[in-house]
């Protein structure tokens, strides 16, 4: 009495309801264009170092997705990076507690950032010639931001675990908050913004002029901690249904304008990425599943970005899973390749996610990531 609360649902709630056809998967494209870049598969990577090296960012867009950078990781801290990753992993595997390992990625994200190393590290994706994607959190981007765009990416990304149109820190290296408004209008690049959950949250983010919106918390499970930590938490599959109805409504105030709706969290699947997409996201941002990839740096090991927070943190150092088997206990770790077009030896639909997306759209009757969101769903109970 005197409190209410909605009924939510995860991805996993959800079911697609195949239409009256089908058709060819070969018929299927699963490209997805934001602002003037394209790509082939609906696929970005969480910026965490779990697989946030520029080889891995190099590697991803070879293969038609979008590697993200942190620019706030420790490939922008030091010049060992890997080295440093590889005794995070080491702690992880012999402290059963995680303690120590989060202790590790604390201290490790202690040290200053280095504006050099910054800029190399996108030099380096951005001579590969696939596009440069470069994360910030909103307490650093008015710092950070300048830096990059002189570095040359091709695309910012401002996230957090919560975020919002105007950001208010005492911290803010000018000292006032950050207008997302006003920053992304003096931008001669896309920029995209998140976590949202909510619809009003992210109609808000819309109005600021960003390309897209990110949905969710990049939770994982036995990883992200942020319902624990901080009782923060909406499924996925209503935090996506309602940033598309956010984007719909925008579309009309705005007399066309469309914003891209990515949903980062709890997708460990290719039916969870199909359900994703069902629900009304444009594309999908990856965490845990790339983490099983032999040329991620975090060897098996995955983590949020919000995993090394200095006070509260809130993600664990967690060993990516495969077919229901732990990193570590004699599988052979599948490339990037494999774990997104294929092909497949396992059941669960964790290797060949593009394979699995466009097997799903072609058995719906469609051919269009943008018509599979008109697809019929129901919940499971």
């Amino acid at each position: 009495m005197g409190r209410t609360a909605r009924r939510t649902y995860e991805l996993q709630d959800v079911n697609i309801v195949p239409s009256r056809r089908t058709r060819s998967s070969k018929e299927v494209s699963t490209a997805w264009q934001l602002d003037a870049y394209r790509f082939d598969t609906p696929i970005l990577s969480h910026p965490t170092d779990a697989i946030g090296s520029p080889e891995f960012a190099i590697e991803l867009g070879k293969l038609g997705g979008l590697g993200v950078l942190n620019a706030e990781g420790l490939f922008s801290r030091h010049r060992d990076a890997e080295a440093q990753l590889e005794q995070v992993v080491e702690l992880a595997a012999s402290d059963i507690t995680g303690i120590a390992a989060i202790r590790r990625l604390q201290e490790l994200h202690a040290a200053p950032l280095d504006p050099e190393l910054l800029a190399a590290a996108v030099g380096r994706v951005r001579d590969a010639g696939v596009t440069v994607a470069v994360r910030v959190s909103p307490q650093r981007a008015r710092e950070l931001t300048p830096v990059l765009v002189k570095a040359g990416i091709d695309l910012l990304v401002i996230h957090g675990t919560i975020i919002s149109a105007e950001h208010v820190s005492n911290e803010d290296s000018a000292g006032e908050p950050l207008n997302l408004k006003t920053f992304i209008g003096d931008l001669d690049i896309p920029v995209v913004a998140g976590g949202v959950s909510d619809h009003r949250t992210a109609l808000h983010l819309m109005r600021t002029g960003a390309a897209g919106v990110i949905v969710g918390y990049g939770s994982a499970e036995g990883a992200t901690t942020t319902r624990e930590v901080l009782g923060i938490g909406v499924p996925m599959a209503t935090a996506i249904a309602d940033a598309a109805a956010a984007r719909r409504d925008y579309l009309d105030e705005t007399g066309g304008r469309y914003v891209h709706v990515i949903a980062d969290g709890d997708i460990y699947s290719a039916g969870d990425v199909a359900r994703a997409i069902a629900c009304g996201a444009d594309a999908t941002m990856l965490g845990a599943p790339l983490a099983n990839a032999a040329e991620a740096p975090g060897k098996g090991w995955y983590w949020p970005s919000v995993a090394a927070h200095p006070s509260m943190p809130r993600g664990a150092v967690a060993p990516a899973q495969l077919g229901g088997l732990d990193a570590g206990e004699g599988v052979a770790a599948p490339s990037l390749a494999t774990i997104l077009t294929g092909p497949s030896t396992e059941p669960n639909g964790q290797l060949n996610l593009v394979g699995g997306l466009r097997r799903s759209m072609a058995k719906a009757g469609y051919s269009e990531l943008k018509e599979f969101q008109k697809v019929g769903l129901n919940v499971a109970y």
